[in-house]
């Protein structure tokens, strides 16, 4: 695994897991592009004063990319028979949103970061899934998917260096990698894009700098 920093590696034994009960998996996604999409116009709308060159160009992009998965998803659900529920809870990106440092200087770029974090995980999870799935469906959908989400993943951290500066932005990074490792740990297993697992993770050399991107 050579694009992200991560400390620890989802296992090929989740992907399988998940895919057990696919609609359920299919439900938890949709729900995640949808947040996405929102993620995204909030950011561009909360911090005008922020805006820098393609701000608002690149926030407008990812949220219209997200849209689409969110109805690319949500057609594959519908034809498989299921549907999507009005309330939906992700433990994993709520607990990363908890890092926020809200209200002073440094809040939008941890709201940057923890954006990156999520795209992140997504994305490797992903190429999980695409690897792991025998539904031809389910492996397009996901390797489709992977691109994307991993270009929006660097957008992010772009976006964090240029406006924070890279010596700050490499050093939260360092500490939200750590954090998102200890959060990924305590998440119960089930069908969802950032559930937990019950073999221990593989950990990795922490090597979580901006340098290389």
């Amino acid at each position: 695994m050579t694009e992200f920093a991560f400390l620890s590696e989802t296992p090929t034994e989740w992907a399988q897991s998940v895919l057990e009960q696919p609609l359920a998996l299919l439900v938890d996604h949709a729900y995640l592009e949808r947040k996405a999409a929102s993620n995204a116009l909030e950011l561009m709308n909360r911090w005008p004063g922020n805006w820098t060159p393609g701000w608002v160009e690149t926030m407008t992009s990812i949220a219209r990319d997200e849209t689409a998965h969110l109805a690319r998803v949500t057609r594959l659900l519908i034809r498989r028979g299921g549907k999507l529920e009005r309330l939906h809870r992700n433990p994993y990106a709520n607990a990363l949103r908890q890092l926020v440092r809200k209200g002073g200087s440094g809040e939008l770029l941890d709201r940057l970061l923890i954006s990156a974090m999520i795209e992140a995980r997504s994305c490797e999870r992903f190429g999980a899934l695409a690897a792991a799935a025998r539904d031809a469906d389910f492996a397009k959908l996901f390797a489709s998917l992977y691109a994307s989400e991993l270009g929006h993943y660097k957008v992010f951290l772009k976006l964090a260096a240029r406006i924070a500066g890279r010596t700050e932005t490499d050093a939260r990074w360092k500490e939200i990698v750590k954090a998102e490792a200890a959060i990924l740990a305590l998440q119960a297993p089930g069908p969802q894009i950032h559930s937990g697992y019950v073999s221990n993770a593989t950990f990795l050399p922490a090597t979580a700098s901006l340098q290389r991107r």
